[in-house]
């Protein structure tokens, strides 16, 4: 008795997304050569056929084609901090959606040097465009410098007014929500532990709690400045927790939040209640915030859809187009360990 082999699921092909689409082959050629001469629902019905069918283009036939390599280079950290990680694991997702290789190249220190000689290795490999996940000053100032190339940069988190390329949440408006959130409960002595000053994002959450607390009528007090780490947060939480006439803290990160907790904890200062009581806001909303002691009040940013909008902005600065909007709302979120002042 002879044993019926195993079916095989067939790898689909283009013929395929054209069957199911109802369009010509050469019409799903133009949608996965980024083609721009197609009505928008034609190309919603073809995108829709690849989603389902799980086709993956055949980079090397287009790149023939097209005389494109279809590779696209991304800059990481290896910090491991779950925002930029996130972002750098759904760049790679979308590019691969978009039928794009995406080759990654992650760095130790980020320094200007070391932007320089990673950006050259892409180069090298013939990417069309690179992703930075780093908004430094010399990021930024790196990133544009590569203009002349002919390589679009695109900074994730950097600033507008000197990026020609960038994405990324409205980090003004997110610290502006934080904020007012804390005001709204009735505090008025409202410090922000802020990030490092060379980020842009760090910079943006300041203006962001400045901006708040002026069109509140409030006087921002000095801020203090840490290194993005709970290590930081703790140190200076230290000294903030020392200040009896602080009821609330800003902090620019949920990291820093952390180690604030733990600092306001070991000087008896409750969180939020209490009569030494201090009400805290955290920025990212990382998995841990829900489960901190109390849970933390936060700013979500959406860092995957962060990462698909890069590769949308990477795809139209190819194309010569003006692109998506590149800044994306956040979203406050409260949970316990902000409260009412009494």
């Amino acid at each position: 008795m002879i044993e019926a082999e195993p079916t095989v699921r067939r790898t689909p092909v283009m013929a395929d997304v054209a069957r199911l689409a109802g369009v010509s082959h050469q019409t799903v050629s133009r949608v996965i050569n980024g083609q721009d001469n197609l009505r928008p629902a034609t190309r919603e019905k073809v995108e829709e056929a690849i989603r389902q069918l799980g086709y993956r283009p055949n980079t090397a036939a287009r790149a023939l084609v097209t005389r494109k390599s279809a590779t696209i280079g991304v800059i990481g950290s290896k910090s491991g901090y779950w925002g930029p990680s996130t972002v750098h694991r759904t760049i790679q997702a979308a590019g691969r959606d978009a039928g794009y290789f995406v080759s990654s190249v992650n760095l130790q220190s980020m320094t200007r040097e070391e932007l320089v000689d990673a950006i050259d290795h892409l180069r090298n490999q013939g990417v069309e465009g690179i992703v930075l996940i780093h908004a430094t000053n010399d990021a930024v100032e790196v990133a544009r410098a590569q203009e002349q190339w002919g390589v679009p940069v695109i900074v994730v988190e950097g600033d507008p007014a000197n990026a020609r390329w960038t994405v990324g949440v409205d980090q003004v408006a997110g610290a502006e929500l934080g904020t007012r959130h804390l005001i709204e409960l009735g505090h008025t002595d409202i410090v922000h532990l802020a990030g490092p000053q060379e980020w842009t994002e760090a910079r943006a959450r300041l203006r962001g709690w400045q901006d708040a607390m002026y069109a509140a009528g409030l006087r921002p007090s000095q801020h203090v400045t840490g290194d993005w780490s709970a290590a930081s947060g703790f140190e200076l939480g230290r000294g903030i927790a020392e200040r009896e006439d602080v009821t609330a803290v800003f902090c620019a990160n949920d990291q820093m939040a952390l180690g604030l907790l733990r600092a306001l904890s070991e000087a008896g200062r409750a969180v939020p209640t209490g009569p030494r009581g201090v009400s805290v806001v955290g920025f990212d909303d990382i998995p841990e915030a829900a489960y901190l002691i109390p849970p933390l009040t936060t700013v979500r940013q959406d860092f995957e859809a962060v990462g698909r909008r890069a590769i949308e902005i990477l795809r139209a600065a190819l194309a010569g187009e003006a692109g998506p909007e590149r800044l994306i709302k956040p979203e406050l979120v409260v949970r316990a360990s902000t409260e009412r002042t009494s």
